[in-house]
């Protein structure tokens, strides 16, 4: 927080809450974008990414050049193993909550579920999407962070 443009203003100190998996999930349904983090040449790449959430499973559109299509591609019928994160912070708060879903995402092949997708979850980057990949989340983390006066001896 600012009170001129100048010199931030510091905020107090943060909780940091673990929350359960449903939780989590519930969360990670509720904003529409994130990041995916996958290999590529051996080396993390992350892209931000708009999804939905589909019975806990986490969908995102991508194209015939993109990297993860590729990798996804080469790894079936398994899955290629990726993380994917997204997060609420206020900047001027420093309150919000982030959660990571780690799994394994696989191309979408089946002709009604990717004709499904198209419906449902419209890119924001003016490409051509035509694949689907579907995450199956193995696990799933996250945290909320709070005032310290919010939190109670039970949060802990």
């Amino acid at each position: 927080m600012r009170l001129d443009n100048s010199q931030p203003v510091a905020v107090g100190p943060r909780r940091s809450i673990e929350l359960d998996s449903g939780e989590a999930l519930r969360l990670l349904g509720s904003v529409s974008v994130g990041r995916i983090v996958f290999t590529r040449h051996a080396l993390p790449t992350i892209r931000p990414v708009n999804h939905i959430l589909d019975h806990g499973d986490i969908v995102i559109r991508t194209h015939e050049g993109a990297a993860l299509t590729s990798r996804a591609r080469e790894s079936a019928p398994a899955g290629v193993v990726v993380a994917y994160e997204a997060d609420t912070i206020d900047p001027a708060t420093h309150l919000g909550w982030s959660v990571v879903a780690t799994g394994y995402a696989q191309l979408v092949t089946d002709p009604q579920e990717l004709a499904r997708y198209r419906q449902l979850l419209h890119p924001w980057v003016e490409q051509t999407m035509d694949y689907a990949v579907r995450i199956r989340p193995d696990l799933v983390t996250g945290i909320r962070l709070t005032d310290t006066e919010e939190a109670g001896p039970a949060d802990g």
